[in-house]
């Protein structure tokens, strides 16, 4: 029996969004998920993401990368899966839903999606960068020449360091465009090569910047390959709170398989 899907993209960070509130879809099937993500064979796409139903939440996401395993936080993710879920009737323009790492809050304003993201702890050094979990592990490090600089064996040697293991983390490379911007590439985990954009990757520089005072700001633009994501916070002794992630979403088109 043929199966629908939906393809979303926030700012070039690409999804499979399958509506699986009637449980239709085996999200223990790493295998069907790699083969739908793969890009020469499958849907192609960064991650997968299925819209649950919940008894507490207008809806659960859960998400996976493309290589079959369930993920932590996306963010890019979750902006695509609230306009989803908007396109489907189930939400208006302001909404909690449920996440890996738990509850959060959602607004829309036409095209923009702004959730918010959990409190975080201080950053900690590691391998030359920073170290900070933003529903994802993350390794922000700071680089000359972005556009030269090459993510890919840079990213997978980082990704795959002995300090990093057992399961790694996301690694942004970050160039200081000014005292309130900062360009940003990524090379994923679980994807395992580099995105276009990461919304927990721009979070994670965004509290790494200030942490290490390289602004004072606390409204920061992340300049990222697919587009520019904004990202609020206030700084407190112990961490960051009242985080908030803004960028695009949009919807691509829609198909089934069999």
């Amino acid at each position: 029996m043929a199966k629908h899907f939906f393809k979303y993209h926030g700012a070039g960070n690409d999804f499979i969004l399958i509506d699986n509130r009637e449980g239709e879809f085996h999200s223990t099937d790493a295998v069907a998920i790699r083969n739908l993500c793969a890009y020469h064979t499958g849907i192609g796409a960064d991650g997968l993401i299925l819209l649950n139903g919940h008894s507490d939440f207008p809806f659960e996401m859960k998400y996976f990368n493309a290589d079959g395993a369930e993920g932590t936080l996306c963010g890019s993710g979750s902006r695509c899966a609230v306009l989803f879920a908007k396109h489907l009737g189930m939400i208006a323009d302001e909404t909690t839903f449920l996440a890996n790492d738990g509850a959060h809050k959602a607004w829309i304003n036409n095209s923009e999606i702004t959730v918010d993201i959990r409190p975080v702890e201080i950053g900690k050094p590691l391998l030359g960068g920073i170290w900070i979990h933003t529903g994802s592990p993350h390794l922000v490090v700071m680089v000359d020449n972005l556009d030269q600089f090459n993510v890919s064996s840079n990213g997978l040697a980082l990704r795959s360091h002995d300090e990093l293991s057992p399961k790694g983390a996301n690694i942004n490379f970050v160039e200081q465009l000014g005292d309130e911007r900062f360009a940003v590439r990524t090379f994923e985990r679980g994807v395992e090569r580099e995105t276009l954009s990461c919304g927990t990757g721009a979070v994670a520089v965004a509290l790494a910047m200030h942490q290490t005072n390289r602004s004072d700001k606390t409204h920061l633009k992340i300049v990222m390959k697919g587009g520019t994501l904004d990202v609020e916070f206030i700084a407190t002794s112990n961490g960051f709170e009242k985080i908030k992630l803004t960028g695009p979403a949009c919807f691509v088109f829609k198909g089934e398989w069999s």
